[in-house]
């Protein structure tokens, strides 16, 4: 087992400056231009495909990292760059982590790879979880999975929403009901092949921020999947509708949704893009008040602007090393037995929009025109608070933890 450690290794420090020469050359001269188009950036994504940035290897390797700092690190690197192109970039990893954490390997060996394509094809895949009426209260989906045993196929109806790469993507992980009346524990991963018959992209959204990345609703229309779709094989679901019906019963400790396994092993990740987004923010402000000069002196030297950056670089620190904690935590197998998962995407995801308008306010009336990028970066830095579980959400999965008690 890695020992936590606060000391990248040498092959860390050469991958994040590698990713961070990336972003500075790459993602940042292009942010503008792609959040002003509101579409897709496909020419940077194909740069990080042929540099081996967006590809199944680096994620691996990083996902793997017996540290747990790989994921950490690349998340806060790059959207340091953008938060809306690398969410672009790393945006098929949320549906790659939910085959990762409901597939067999069969599954992964299969599917993962199709999510990405290659550098000369590149492909993006979406997770499928939230719907009009059903966000953070996950027990009231409406999608229905029914499975049709002549055919060995699964029939999927209803809508989702808020699905980044939603529509547009070559490979859908989309979370259906398969038994209404275990609520969320009633819920199983399925994946959409390709060109399947019946899905389709409803809305597209035109975001506050993040807008490089394409968020648009899925339509399922009598969509029939082969059984080998379902994540985790019919019999492993039959045990698990099972055991949840029996402890359902008896009142028993509650068994974990699909969504939920996705998200629990996604927060981290989440967190270190917020704190990549607040450095980003903190670094233009700090070197705005080196230069701006009023009043003779650099603004600088007046502690109401010194104060102020002494506080974001501590709140960022701090936001990192909740990150590095839970991730840490999640790779060597501890349990977040204080919910230190959500921890780290509360803290960093509200120390993001926190520093990002502080950022703004430091340049003052430069802060509010697109002339500068921290107006962007205050935009984009408000999904941290919203999307995979907001923070009210993770208050309540925190206060439910150490309480023990069905806090509502």
């Amino acid at each position: 087992m890695a020992e936590f450690t606060l000391e990248l290794n040498d092959d860390q420090k050469q991958v994040r400056d590698w990713l961070h020469g990336f972003a500075a050359d790459v993602i940042r001269p292009a942010a503008s231009e792609w959040d002003e188009r509101e579409e897709t950036p496909w020419p940077v994504i194909q740069e990080a495909a042929k540099v081996g940035i967006y590809s199944l290897d680096f994620y691996a390797q990083q996902f793997f990292d017996p540290t747990g700092l790989g994921i950490p690190m690349a998340m806060e690197e790059l959207f340091w760059g953008d938060a809306g192109i690398a969410l672009s970039i790393v945006g098929t990893g949320l549906a790659a982590v939910g085959v990762l954490a409901n597939g067999t390997e069969e599954q992964i060996g299969t599917w993962i790879p199709q999510m990405y394509g290659d550098a000369d094809d590149v492909k993006v895949a979406a997770f499928c979880s939230s719907e009009p009426d059903a966000g953070s209260d996950v027990a009231s989906m409406r999608t229905r999975a029914v499975y049709d045993q002549a055919k060995d196929e699964w029939v999927l109806n209803g809508t989702k929403t808020w699905a980044t790469n939603g529509g547009i993507a070559n490979v859908h992980v989309v979370v259906a009901v398969v038994d209404a009346e275990l609520g969320s524990k009633g819920h199983a991963s399925f994946i959409v092949p390709p060109n399947t018959p019946g899905l389709s992209q409803g809305q597209k959204f035109k975001k506050h921020g993040i807008r490089a990345s394409h968020t648009a609703e899925v339509v399922l229309e009598d969509v029939r999947v082969p059984g080998h779709c379902l994540l985790g094989g019919k019999d492993k679901l039959d045990q698990r509708l099972a055991r949840a019906r029996e402890r359902a019963a008896s009142g028993g400790e509650r068994v974990k949704n699909a969504a939920m396994a996705t998200f629990e092993a996604s927060r981290p990740a989440v967190g270190a893009m917020a704190v990549g987004t607040a450095r980003a923010a903190y670094e233009v402000a700090l070197d705005y008040a080196r230069t701006r000069t009023q009043f003779g002196r650099p603004i600088i030297d007046n502690q109401g602007v010194a104060f102020q950056l002494a506080d974001m670089r501590t709140q960022i620190d701090a936001a990192r090393l909740l990150v590095w904690r839970a991730s840490w935590m999640a790779t060597t197998g501890k349990p977040f037995e204080s919910a230190e998962g959500s921890m780290s995407k509360l803290y960093a995801s509200e120390t993001a929009k926190k520093v990002t308008a502080q950022a703004i306010q430091i340049l003052g009336g430069n802060g509010f025109t697109r002339e500068y990028p921290v107006e962007r970066m205050h935009r984009d830095a408000a999904i941290y608070t919203i999307f995979e579980g907001t923070s009210e959400i993770q208050r309540l999965v925190i206060a439910r933890t150490l309480s023990g008690m069905p806090i509502r």
